[in-house]
C-alpha cells in the first residue's frame, strides 16, 4: 500500500503512514471465535440489512437520495484500519504543509532527514497503536473519503466487531445488525442528501488541524501550561490528552466542530430507534442492553478513552439526541429538517444545550410552545 508520502507535504515525512497501517494490522486483537461459514453468513446478512435499511432511514428522516447508492463495504479490522489511514494521511497533509510553513517563517532549517525517518517511526507507531485500538470499538462508519471524489466515500461495517457485541448483549442478531445499519445509513443519507454537508464538515476539520500545527516557540509557552490543565482533560466527558494543546481559538473551532457531530451522532441514534419494532421487533430490548453496556466500562477502558476523548463523543450521542427530539417535539420532523438547508442553520454549541435556542433562531418565536 502506497501511503508514505501525500502529494505535497512541505518536504517534510514526519508520519510513516505504511508503518501506522502494516503495524495497526499486527497489533490488531483477537476478534470474536467464528468458522468460516458463519462468516460468509454475517457477511451477506449484514449487506442485506444495509439495503433494507434504506427505505425506513428515508421514511423516517424525509431525506431522499438517488436509488444508485454504492453497496455497503463489509470489512474486518485490519480493512478499517487501512481505509482511516488513507483518510488520515489527507486530513494531516495541511498540517504538515503549516510546520513546515511556520519552521521556514522563523528561519529554522528542516530537520535533517535521519530526525524525519525516527521521528516518522515513532508517530507511526503512535498512529499504529491508536487505530488498533478504535478497529475493535467501530462497528460502523461513513468514510468521507477525504481528498476523493464524493462519490468514493463509503459506508463501513466492521463484521467482527457486529458479531462481537451482539453475542456480548445476548440479542437477536439480524435484529442488532440492521439496527447497527440503521445508524449508518442515517449518516450516509445525511451526508448524500445534503450536497454541501461533506465539504462543509472537511473544510471545518481542515481548517481545526491547520489551526493545531505547533509554532515552535509558542509551543514551549503551552507546555507550561497543560500540568494545570490534565485533570479537566482527563474528567468525564473531557477533551482527552489533544484538548491539552488547544488555544483559545482552536478551542472555539472543536465547540462548534462538537456541535455539528452532536448533531450527526444524535440525529442517527434518534432514527435507529424511531424506525421501531415494525422493522427491528427487538429494538427497545437492544438499546436498553446497548446503553446498560456503554454505561458498563472497564476500568482500563474507562481511562483509555478519556485520553482519547472518546467520553466526549459518547456524550455527543445523548445531547444531539435530546437536541433532535427537542426540536422534533416542537416544529416536527419537516422543521427539523431546517438544519439541513445551509451551514448558517446548524446549532451553535450554546443551541445544541438548548434546542429551544436553535428553534427560536431559525423558525421564529411563533415556533415555540406558549
Amino acid at each position: 500500500m502506497e501511503t508514505d508520502r501525500g502529494p505535497d507535504d512541505g518536504e517534510l515525512r514526519l508520519i510513516d503512514w505504511d508503518l501506522a497501517a502494516s503495524l495497526g494490522r499486527r497489533l490488531i486483537s483477537s476478534g470474536p471465535k467464528v468458522d468460516p461459514q458463519e462468516a460468509r453468513e454475517a457477511v451477506a446478512q449484514l449487506r442485506e440489512c444495509a439495503v433494507a435499511a434504506r427505505e425506513p432511514v428515508a421514511a423516517t428522516t424525509g431525506l431522499r437520495t438517488g436509488p444508485d447508492a454504492p453497496p455497503a463495504r463489509v470489512v474486518d479490522r485490519g480493512r478499517w484500519i487501512e481505509a482511516n489511514v488513507a483518510s488520515f494521511q489527507v486530513m494531516f497533509e495541511p498540517v504538515l504543509r503549516a510546520v513546515a510553513a511556520k519552521a521556514r517563517e522563523s528561519g529554522r532549517p528542516a530537520p535533517p532527514e535521519a530526525f524525519q525517518m525516527v521521528s516518522g517511526k515513532l508517530t507511526g507507531t503512535e498512529v499504529a497503536a491508536l487505530l488498533a485500538y478504535l478497529s475493535a470499538k467501530i462497528l460502523g462508519q461513513y468514510d468521507l473519503a477525504p481528498g476523493r471524489p464524493a462519490d468514493q466515500a463509503a459506508l463501513l461495517l466492521v463484521a467482527p466487531n457486529i458479531v462481537e457485541v451482539e453475542r456480548e448483549l445476548g440479542v437477536n442478531p439480524r435484529d442488532f445488525r440492521l439496527w447497527v445499519c440503521l445508524h449508518e445509513e442515517t449518516h450516509r443519507v445525511q451526508f448524500t442528501a445534503v450536497p454541501w454537508l461533506r465539504d462543509h464538515l472537511l473544510a471545518e476539520t481542515d481548517a481545526l488541524a491547520v489551526g493545531l500545527a505547533p509554532d515552535p516557540d509558542a509551543m514551549l509557552a503551552r507546555v507550561r501550561e497543560l500540568a494545570g490543565n490534565v485533570r479537566e482533560a482527563l474528567s468525564p466527558g473531557g477533551t482527552g490528552l489533544a484538548g491539552l494543546f488547544l488555544g483559545p481559538e482552536q478551542k472555539r473551532r472543536v465547540a462548534r466542530l462538537t456541535a455539528v457531530m452532536s448533531l450527526l451522532e444524535g440525529h442517527a441514534d434518534v432514527v435507529m430507534d424511531e424506525v421501531g419494532p415494525q422493522v427491528v421487533p427487538s429494538v427497545r430490548e437492544i438499546r436498553q442492553r446497548f446503553e446498560k453496556r456503554r454505561d458498563g466500562l472497564g476500568i482500563f477502558d474507562v481511562m483509555i478513552r478519556r485520553l482519547l476523548g472518546m467520553e466526549a463523543k459518547m456524550a455527543q450521542y445523548r445531547t444531539g439526541a435530546l437536541f433532535v427530539r427537542g426540536v422534533q417535539d416542537r416544529v416536527g420532523v419537516e422543521g427539523f429538517n431546517a438544519v439541513w438547508a445551509q451551514p448558517e442553520n446548524l446549532p451553535s454549541p450554546e443551541e445544541i444545550a438548548e434546542p429551544a435556542l436553535w428553534v427560536n433562531r431559525v423558525h421564529g418565536p411563533a415556533a415555540l410552545p406558549r
